[in-house]
């Protein structure tokens, strides 16, 4: 096994456990066997460093999390935009989901769609600058 299986493999449990809540030794075992049992895409090769390069950007997005909940509650952010994301180079499903994942973790952006010709739509909320009222 190399390294992008064993990363996949725990990309899965923890996606397991996180939908179970539920640590028993029987749900485990269970999360263990659907791990191995899902069949693995292989379309796209991904080599080790966009793992990481992703783990990465998820330790970078908690703090910004916190810094973007704390902007909306200061600050109104009336707006809202929908853009479209051009996806990197080289995903694989499991960095295709971490990607979705780190976009939707921020509170002032959510992916609506993924396209498969390699977009994300993506909702964003932004704030709106108040125009000055001319007086005539």
């Amino acid at each position: 096994m190399d390294a992008i299986a064993i990363l996949n493999i725990i990309l899965r449990l923890a996606i397991w456990f996180l939908l179970t809540a539920d640590f028993s030794l029987a749900n485990i075992v269970i999360g263990f066997c659907i791990a191995f049992l899902l069949p693995g895409s292989y379309k796209s090769p991904s080599l080790l460093k966009d793992w990481l390069r992703v783990l990465w950007e998820i330790i970078i997005a908690i703090p910004q999390a916190y810094i973007e909940a704390i902007q909306i509650m200061l600050f109104p952010h009336n707006g809202e935009e929908i853009v479209r994301e051009k996806v990197k180079p080289r995903r694989t499903p499991g960095l295709i989901f971490l990607d979705i994942f780190l976009i939707t973790f921020t509170p002032k952006t959510i992916v609506l769609k993924y396209d498969k010709q390699g977009w994300y739509e993506v909702h964003k909320v932004t704030r709106r600058k108040k125009l000055n009222k001319v007086k005539n």
